[in-house]
């Protein structure tokens, strides 16, 4: 392509509306603009690199033996209701009516479309294991719609859904997933985890996010230093301290006068947080339950919620507090507690800690479990730390990250083929459920992910495998008749090996040209100028490392070829 004949309108200002990395370089480099909140039109640059993700998921889909198809972004409500999901998902679903009144919604997930095919058209065990995917507009009515591609109301995604006999071929099916994620994000050069996640509002048994690295991503994962567990911090398991060897100490009331939080009561009475032990209220489904987490912990709500199995958990608040515990917030004790009380693993065995006393400015110390306390139940409730021991390996830790989620994987089981009767017949002539797997990409999101990734002051830094182009070709001096067709030979002899080329054929001075290359991140470039070209050479640099090395005219195709071929593992 050459840059005359492109659209590719860079800015040099950042937008003033753009927050994040990947929003500020995408507009910057001309890759998108918007269309409305949340809505954005994919210009010529910005589409190739969508498209060569498409192209990799696509080819490790079908190496994994997933069949592809088309389905309308366009859903009848019934089939939501069927699933009842029309009422549970809330305002995120576009909802609209026809000319008939008939109504409708655009789709932000395919479950209930796909398991009406499959419904419809499957009839007995010999028809499965088979797994459907498809590349589609999606669309998600959100209430803030931020950040570029990271969070928009309309986006790209990949969703593909497998069909089994039971449990353990689904199980099979997951894995082969699973390991095709693990194969695209590694082909498109990220750098990734695949963690360990809730299923959130998709349902089902188990699931499992591939989160890019950034330190800009908005969900925290922890990964082993030694093993492969790693965990969205959600998720991630904690491993149970060792109990204390301590002899208890006599209970004792002490005054802690307007000291309320765990800084304020650890440094009057002069102990460490982790000497403390946090009394927090919960209300679940109404009914009031304390959580005992160590000072320096952090309740995980979505850990108690799914322990407590309730449909909705919620912190209480200084009324509901003051009811239960005769105190005012800040002072909440478990001792005399006539509520559930859901012990962390880290509390349990724990001697001579302080708690509140459920009286005004009043705690207690020496309280030990067992003797003052005795929780309901002991489970893993908190958030995990930096440093936590593995609770896979003995050898590790783990450590925190920071990770944008692009792609998800979930066991589905029957949750939407018994809402939606999708049934088989089996060896035996019985009615049998079928069993579901659901597996999302966002390419759109992949894109913005991989430039949180990859950047630096000058702009986007792209992996070869997913860049606009591999290279491009700039000529210093465009009146130099020598220059131009150097760079002409190049142009024609890099596209014949197979090497995508962005020829800069402007007229505009050296240093918008480079600041322009730099801009819109292509992997490689080559600097063709008349004082290089005497000697018989040209300027290659690599956008990654900056490194600048002088080629011979002969040997510049070749060089570059390889590079490009050893990216794309041919």
């Amino acid at each position: 392509m050459r840059y005359t004949n492109c659209f590719i309108p860079t800015l040099k200002e950042t937008p003033s509306d753009a927050e994040v990395v990947s929003h500020q370089l995408m507009l910057r480099a001309g890759m998108i603009r918007k269309l409305a909140a949340g809505i954005y039109n994919y210009l010529p640059l910005g589409l190739r690199s969508i498209r060569k993700v498409e192209t990799i998921v696509r080819e490790e889909m079908d190496r994994a033996g997933a069949i592809e198809l088309l389905m309308p972004s366009v859903q009848p409500a019934e089939l939501w209701q069927e699933s009842t999901r029309w009422e549970q998902y809330g305002k995120e679903l576009l909802r609209f009516k026809d000319r008939k009144d008939a109504e409708f919604c655009l789709g932000p997930t395919h479950e209930e479309v796909v398991t009406d095919i499959v419904r419809r058209e499957v009839k007995s065990y010999r028809q499965m294991p088979f797994n459907l995917y498809q590349i589609q507009t999606k669309f998600r009515d959100e209430i803030r719609p931020r950040f570029g591609l990271m969070r928009g109301r309309e986006f790209i995604m990949k969703d593909a859904y497998s069909f089994d006999v039971d449990s353990s071929a689904s199980d099979l099916s997951y894995d082969k997933m699973y390991q095709a994620y693990r194969r695209i994000f590694q082909r498109c050069g990220l750098r990734f985890r695949a963690v360990e996640a809730d299923t959130g509002s998709i349902g089902g048994s188990s699931s499992h996010e591939f989160m890019v690295l950034a330190d800009s991503g908005e969900d925290a994962i922890v990964s082993c230093t030694q093993c492969e567990y790693a965990a969205n911090v959600e998720k991630a398991e904690a491993r149970p301290a060792p109990a204390e060897h301590a002899e208890p100490r006599p209970l004792e009331k002490v005054e802690t006068p307007a000291k309320r939080s765990v800084e304020e009561v650890t440094a009057f009475l002069g102990i460490p947080s982790s000497a403390l032990v946090k009394t927090l209220l919960v209300v679940a489904d109404g009914t009031p339950v304390a959580a005992l987490v160590r000072g320096d912990h952090d309740l995980n709500e979505i850990k108690l919620k799914h322990l407590l199995g309730c449909e909705t958990l919620e912190m209480a608040n200084e009324e509901m507090v003051t009811r239960v515990t005769g105190a005012p917030v800040g002072f909440a004790g478990p001792v005399g507690l006539n509520i559930k009380i859901v012990a962390d693993l880290a509390v349990q065995g724990m001697k001579n800690f302080v708690t509140g006393a459920n009286a005004g400015d009043l705690h207690l110390k020496n309280v030990t479990i067992g003797r003052d306390v005795t929780p309901t139940q002991y489970a893993d409730i908190r958030n995990v730390v930096h440093g936590d021991p593995c609770p896979r390996c003995e050898a590790g830790h783990l450590e925190l990250w920071r990770g944008i989620e692009v792609g998800h994987v979930f066991k589905l089981g029957t949750k939407y083929s018994e809402a939606l009767r999708a049934t088989y017949l089996d060896a035996d002539g019985k009615e049998q459920t079928i069993f579901m797997g659901c597996y999302g990409i966002g390419i759109s999101r992949t894109v913005a992910a991989c430039i949180e990734q990859n950047h630096d002051a000058d702009g986007i830094i792209f992996p070869i495998p997913i860049a606009p182009f591999h290279c491009i070709v700039s000529a210093v001096n465009t009146k130099d008749a020598e220059v131009m067709a150097a760079c002409e030979s190049l142009y024609r002899d890099l596209g014949a090996a197979g090497v995508e080329v962005l020829f800069d054929d402007r007229d505009e001075r050296p240093g918008i040209k480079f600041k322009d290359a730099d801009l819109i991140g292509i992997p490689l470039r080559l600097v063709v100028g008349s004082k290089n070209l005497a000697d018989g050479k040209m300027e290659l640099k690599t956008r990654r490392t900056g490194e600048v090395e002088l080629l011979p005219l002969a040997d510049a195709v070749e060089k570059i070829r390889s590079i490009v071929a050893e990216a794309l593992g041919r």
